[in-house]
């Protein structure tokens, strides 16, 4: 339980909130629209009762204020420029980006194992490889002494 005596999410409703979360940053680089109206239409036009909500929230809210900061954190990691890759490995290397240095609670094999599962789900075929590459690098950075704990057999 947490601090709020609220049940934690499960891993299914962590994993629903980050498929929406692709889904929400996909349309918000489609549209131009500001976030807030992004995130107010995908969920009147989205069943989220199954999802963490609050990550949602706040994983787009993070993405949407810290974009810079987040691109930044990437560019050393690639082999191309950012604006180059396909919009789903933009939006998925975001979200492993905000999590990796946001959001410590989340460890960091759980980061890339989920980016990977949205890459075989919304990518292309060898998107995955690329993005767990991307996110392997991204977090011996961000998070050093984690990473550096992990045997190199124990990483995925």
């Amino acid at each position: 339980m947490s601090e709020e005596g609220l049940l934690e999410p499960t891993a299914s409703q962590r994993h629903r909130a980050r498929e929406a979360v692709i889904q929400a940053l996909y349309q918000w680089e489609l549209s131009g629209y500001p976030m807030t109206q992004v995130e107010a239409l995908f969920r009147a036009d989205n069943n989220l009762k199954r999802a963490d909500l609050a990550f949602f929230h706040q994983a787009l809210r993070a993405i949407d204020e810290g974009h810079e900061g987040f691109v930044d954190a990437l560019k050393p990691h690639l082999n191309r420029d950012f604006q180059e890759l396909t919009p789903i490995e933009r939006n998925i290397l975001l979200i492993g980006a905000y999590e990796l240095i946001d959001r410590i609670d989340i460890p960091f094999k759980v980061v890339i194992s989920e980016a990977i599962s949205l890459c075989k789900k919304f990518g292309t075929t060898d998107g995955h490889k690329f993005v767990n590459g991307v996110l392997d690098r991204l977090a011996a950075a961000a998070r050093n002494v984690e990473f550096n704990a992990q045997g190199p057999r124990d990483r995925i």
